[in-house]
């Protein structure tokens, strides 16, 4: 990291530890030789970071445990040593230095720069936000990420969300068709993520009917690599009526007489499809 802040030759760079980077007692930040215009927080408490050359100061703490429940923000109002002062905080969940945003607005402070949410958040309109993780970091991370770009003069503060991130994970649903082979909705899955980017991340839920008779090959169905979860929620498309005068006296026929008439979307109805498939499998066998 020093050496890509190495490369940035107007910019002034503040650092505070969170939860999963903690200051231990051993921390290499404590002794880590940062380049001159990168500034790390080390205090639990309370510390300042004074930017004269850009008129600016920024306040923060860093955390010493994975979790701490204190606000230690509380009560720590900007003290005005720099035109622009700006506090930094980690936290959000009771697990994690609570915000109280009505509280936090009270300090006096120009811009509250927040971070331990993935989700960018605008939470006060030029005031305060998160700006999210710059890539999502998990397959339920979905949304644009990046970074917060800001400007604060005569003590008052703009910002504007810019995306950034690589690529995106994107969840979602593809409708089989009653009579679709496996080849098929391997081109209509295919054909999905060509128009929503290539570059993203899925996680696909196959919904629908399909034949009784057709079992889809889910690992063929990862043309580009970049499935990490493909769920087959269709059902089988049955002739219930059918099937129930043909079989009127035994299980099967009073499965269906037991449970037909309750809509597709109820419990009842997954219950007939699966319990139907079973016994005409078991038939097959």
């Amino acid at each position: 990291m020093n050496g890509l802040f190495l490369r940035l030759s107007k910019t002034q760079v503040v650092l505070c530890a969170g939860n999963h980077d903690y200051l231990k007692k051993d921390s290499y930040y404590r002794t880590f030789p940062w380049a001159k215009h990168v500034h790390m927080i080390l205090s639990n408490d309370w510390e300042s970071v004074e930017l004269p050359e850009i008129g600016a100061a920024v306040y923060g703490f860093s955390y010493e445990s994975r979790e701490r429940e204190d606000r230690p923000y509380a009560g720590k109002k900007a003290r005005g040593k720099q035109p622009a002062e700006i506090l930094m905080i980690h936290g959000g969940d009771e697990r994690h230095v609570p915000v109280k945003k009505e509280e936090i607005l009270q300090l006096g402070y120009d811009y509250v720069a927040l971070g331990h949410i993935h989700k960018p958040q605008n939470i006060v309109p030029g005031k305060m936000a998160y700006c999210g993780a710059l890539e999502p970091v998990d397959k339920n991370d979905m949304g644009k990420h990046g970074y917060i770009y800001g400007e604060i003069k005569d003590k008052k503060c703009r910002i504007k969300f810019v995306p950034s991130a690589v690529r995106e994970y994107i969840h979602a649903e593809v409708l089989a068709a009653e009579n679709m082979s496996g080849s098929e909705l391997k081109e209509k899955i295919k054909k999905l993520i060509e128009e929503k980017g290539i570059e993203n991340i899925y996680k696909i839920l196959i919904t629908g009917f399909r034949s009784p008779d057709i079992l889809f090959d889910l690992e063929a169905m990862d043309v580009y690599g970049n499935i990490v979860e493909l769920l087959d929620d269709t059902k089988p498309s049955f002739n219930f009526e059918k099937i129930k005068i043909q079989n009127k006296g035994n299980i099967l026929g009073e499965l269906i007489e037991q449970l037909e008439g309750y809509g597709e979307e109820s419990p009842q109805y997954r219950a007939m499809c699966e319990g139907v498939q079973a016994l005409m499998e078991t038939r097959r066998d």
